[in-house]
């Protein structure tokens, strides 16, 4: 096969998801919005979400535009591609923000939509829902393939050495990276500082229901939802679906003079082949989301499963084929002899690993497993108890990922080596299209709810809005899973090419600088969680104080005769997250270069043990948010312990609902952050390997 001829046809599988995902969107746009109180509601929501993002984009085209000149100045003692790199930042940088910003107005049309047909039945409801989340899905692997495929084939017109043309491409990487921590951080902080301050203020201070109109913060809390869980989650994985097709590259330009030597149209197959199976993912994510569908009185999340799972069941077939196809059937460097179906062994264990990680993460986090309804019995001795409990469930819910990580990391060394790890990566990242798709769709629902509290729909349409929403938890968490795992993989598959570009030959913790390094590495995530959790605290706190500052001063708003402000609490968490998500980022960027410039050993020292305990921070905090909020919602449900029924508001709610509050950032704002925060170094390193 003419390997260099087929990187042509890998940006049309990027032009067919970007015209999917305008069909879908257009279809969505069609639905009914509801009754006038209900589409007023939803225009709140999003022209609160759309204000947030334009005002957190503006800040960001002033860093992307420094830290381009900064990338060509740096560059430009070396060669003629200088420019080029902070090109291809910059072209990440938008790709990414564009990505979410697609997925983040749709996500608010989807949401309203979602309500109105909730009135109508489940599955109506489950389909519009997922809708809106296909495209955030589609458009980030959309753009995610034709940026990377359309660089690397101008790249390659202008330049002869194939390391020439991936140190240019890694540009690209480092400009999604930048984003998606912004992103994701500001994001979070929106979201949790008023989700924080709505539940505080609202369920325990006042006794008023969840997303009661009443409620001054109601309006910034389903703001949040889009801009920290569509428009960052989105972020988040097209920063690990780039970042895993160039580290495969980078690691497979070492393959380029072999594969020369045997077929010169085959010399850049190791180097393209993550392009075409991220091609091929992209027609099977499609694909999978056919079979994504509920009956009436059925459960989404079996539906949702079967497209997601279903999807990685037949890319696990087609990748076979591709694999075999593409790479010669076998060839050797050094003492390692490598075959094409060793290495298609290491994409099957990605896409096992992320199976297995999110069927683990389901059973930490669902509102019917044994670790929820035991947080939800310790809350009925209080928030103290209920607290205790939720923290022992993310502390011991890094175990079996832990495993499942460590297995998938040795089966694919043993197979491939170093690009066998990086190729696992991008096999468990493969079919990103539909499982953003399933982690976008809970934010919509919970919108949905909140909507049909908000514009007072019959108790029929909330018990259906709220089952979407319960499913919408858990996939959200599953997402969360599957996001720490492969950021884990990626960060390895960056970390392997930062040792090859910097010419690190191996990293011997018994070397002081190199055990410093680890240590340095090692206290980043609590440093960085630190400041996340501080920055919800303080904004939270603001929040509180101005929902309880207007139902004192606005009369008759505790009555509903009177309107809350909410365009103040939108502003409240606006300031709060454009403000504190400045350190916890540029930290992020800094760190990895002050440290690299002492020290490319020191710098590798950093990389692990950034990884190590950036993966298992991020594991605990996001099970432990997880569970927090499903055994909230367990009870809200009503549950029944030794003959005794607990309902929303009883003493065990009011713990319960602390719980989930203290959740909140871990889940949503500190715990997702970190998997950036791992692969943004690695890329930082990977980019300034050839300066050290």
């Amino acid at each position: 096969m003419n390997t260099e001829a087929v990187i042509y046809a890998v940006p049309a599988a990027g032009v067919i998801a970007l015209l999917y995902a305008f069909i879908k969107a257009s279809w969505v746009s069609k639905q009914s919005s509801g009754t006038t109180e209900m589409a007023e509601i939803a225009n709140h929501i999003a022209e609160g979400a759309t204000a947030f993002l334009k005002r957190e984009y503006q800040i960001l085209i002033i860093f992307v535009i420094s830290v381009a000149v900064l990338l060509a100045f740096a560059n430009s003692g070396r060669t003629d591609s200088s420019w080029l790199v902070a090109l291809s930042f910059f072209m990440g940088a938008i790709c990414s923000g564009s990505a979410g910003y697609i997925g983040m107005r749709v996500a608010t049309q989807a949401n309203v939509r979602t309500t109105h047909a909730a009135r109508t039945g489940l599955s109506t409801a489950l389909n519009v829902a997922f809708s809106g989340g296909l495209v955030m899905g589609l458009s980030v692997v959309g753009l995610g393939v034709i940026g990377l495929s359309v660089l690397f084939v101008i790249y390659s017109q202008l330049f002869t050495e194939i390391g020439t043309v991936i140190n240019v491409i890694s540009g690209f990487s480092l400009g999604a990276s930048s984003i998606a921590l912004f992103a994701r951080v500001g994001g979070g902080i929106y979201t949790k500082a008023a989700d924080v301050g709505a539940d505080l203020a609202g369920k325990v201070y006042e006794g008023i229901p969840e997303d009661d109109p009443r409620n001054p913060a109601t309006i910034a809390d389903n703001v949040g939802d889009n801009v920290g869980d569509v428009a960052g989650m989105g972020a988040d994985l097209f920063e690990s679906y780039v970042g895993s097709i160039i580290g495969t590259m980078v690691l497979g330009a070492a393959f380029v003079p072999i594969f020369a030597q045997m077929d010169s149209s085959l010399s850049t197959a190791a180097v393209l082949l993550p392009l075409i199976l991220a091609a091929v993912g992209i027609i099977v994510a499609i694909l999978g989301s056919f079979f994504v569908s509920v009956k009436e009185g059925g459960n989404p999340q079996a539906g949702l499963n079967t497209g997601e799972f279903g999807a990685s069941g037949v890319m696990a077939i087609l990748s076979y084929f591709v694999i075999t196809a593409f790479l010669p059937e076998s060839w050797t460097v050094g003492d390692f002899t490598y075959t094409s179906t060793n290495v298609y062994f290491a994409v099957l264990l990605g896409l096992a690993a992320g199976v297995l990680i999110g069927i683990i993460t389901e059973y930490y986090c669902s509102t019917h497993n044994k670790p929820v309804i035991g947080i939800a019995k310790q809350s009925i001795t209080g928030a103290a108890t209920n607290i205790i409990a939720g923290l022992g469930i993310g502390m011991f819910s890094t175990g079996l990922p832990i495993l499942v990580l460590s297995i998938a990391i040795v089966g694919a060394h043993h197979f491939a080596g170093l690009y066998g790890i990086a190729i696992s990566a991008l096999g468990m990242l493969s079919v990103t299209g539909i499982q953003l798709a399933v982690d976008a769709y809970g934010p919509i629902s919970d919108n949905a709810g909140g909507i049909a509290e908000m514009s007072g729909m019959p108790p029929e349409v909330r018990e259906r809005t709220d089952k979407l929403d319960a499913v919408g938890n858990t996939t959200a968490a599953i997402g969360k899973g599957f996001a720490i795992g492969s950021a884990a993989l990626t960060a390895l598959a960056l970390f392997a090419a930062y040792m090859q570009q910097a010419d690190v030959k191996t990293i011997d913790i018994s070397d002081p600088v190199i055990m410093a390094g680890l240590l340095i590495g090692a206290m980043l995530p609590f440093v960085f969680s630190a400041m996340a959790m501080g920055a919800v605290g303080r904004a939270a706190g603001d929040m509180i104080k101005e929902v309880g500052r207007q139902f004192n001063e606005i009369t008759g708003l505790r009555e509903g005769t009177a309107k809350a402000e909410y365009a103040k609490c939108v502003d409240i968490s606006t300031k709060a997250a454009l403000r504190e998500m400045l350190l916890p980022g540029l930290m992020g960027v800094l760190v990895p270069v002050i440290v690299g410039f002492i020290s490319k050993n020191m710098l590798g020292g950093l990389l692990a043990g950034v990884t190590t305990s950036g993966v298992l921070m991020a594991i605990f905090q996001s099970n432990a948010g997880g569970a927090w909020d499903n055994a909230k919602k367990r009870i809200e449900g009503k549950i029944e312990f030794d003959g005794v029924t607990y309902a929303k508001g009883s003493e065990a709610h009011k713990a319960a609902v602390v719980g989930d509050t203290v959740g909140d950032p871990f889940k949503d704002t500190s715990g997702p952050s970190l998997n950036i925060l791992m692969k943004l170094i690695a890329v930082v390193a990977l980019v300034i390997a050839p300066l050290l």
